[in-house]
């Protein structure tokens, strides 16, 4: 029986959970608009361990939402995570951000478009079937009223994820169905976690780094004229 800690820092929702076997036994978490990772990350873990009687010891490994996501949000999410399987000499499991959001949406045909805002008319996206397969890999693409056509043409397609709201101001299809606007969170790590733990599927703690689909850019301030 595999006890997985799962970690979700990759938007503005700092979410943990713990999961047995696959199933999530306790959640806690903030999705509130603002970033209370560097307080809030540290306290939710000793908490979920808390409320369930489980010692950080006992626990056979610790998932991280790797990205794409919120570069500062994504460093402390993996800090924390890899600070953990160094002191408890446990291994780290990857779980990638968009698919653990795509894993909120319950389809039965067609596909779900898994999307997070990326600033202006931009999302970071993926592609899955309704059994959470990844059928286009994550990309950082900038929306239009031609984007998914080739999707929206086979069948249904449901967006879902922070970038609906302006997605749907431009794509005007009848096969297009938006969901409510969801955040990742740890609550659906456990069931992809699980997986990879079980197939050995880890990484290598002392080099993962998250998955940040652009470069961090530092704009320069603009001289005083």
């Amino acid at each position: 029986m595999a006890l997985i800690l799962n970690i979700e820092t990759a938007t503005t929702n700092c979410s943990v959970a713990l999961s047995r076997d696959g199933e999530t036994i306790f959640l806690k978490e903030d999705n509130s608009k603002n970033y209370s990772h560097a307080e809030s990350l540290h306290v939710f873990i000793d908490s979920v361990l808390k409320e369930t009687d489980v010692k950080a010891k006992d626990l056979d490994a610790v998932a991280i939402s790797k990205g794409p996501g919120s570069y500062t949000g994504l460093r402390i999410g993996v800090s924390a995570a890899k600070g953990l399987c160094f002191a408890l000499d446990k291994p780290l499991v990857s779980v990638p951000t968009l698919q653990a959001l795509a894993c909120q949406a319950k389809i039965t045909d067609g596909v779900i478009v898994s999307m997070l805002d990326a600033r202006r008319m931009e999302v970071y996206s993926a592609i899955y079937d309704a059994n959470y397969n990844e059928v286009r890999e994550t990309e950082a693409q900038i929306l239009d009223e031609n984007a998914f056509a080739e999707y929206l043409n086979q069948g249904k397609v449901y967006f879902i994820g922070n970038g609906v709201e302006k997605t749907k101001t431009l794509i005007q299809h009848p096969n297009a169905i938006f969901l409510e606007e969801k955040l990742p969170s740890a609550n659906e790590m456990g069931v992809i976690s699980d997986a990879k733990y079980k197939k050995s599927d880890t990484e290598d703690v002392a080099y993962f780094e998250p998955y940040y689909l652009k470069d961090f850019v530092v704009m320069k301030p603009k001289p005083k004229a």
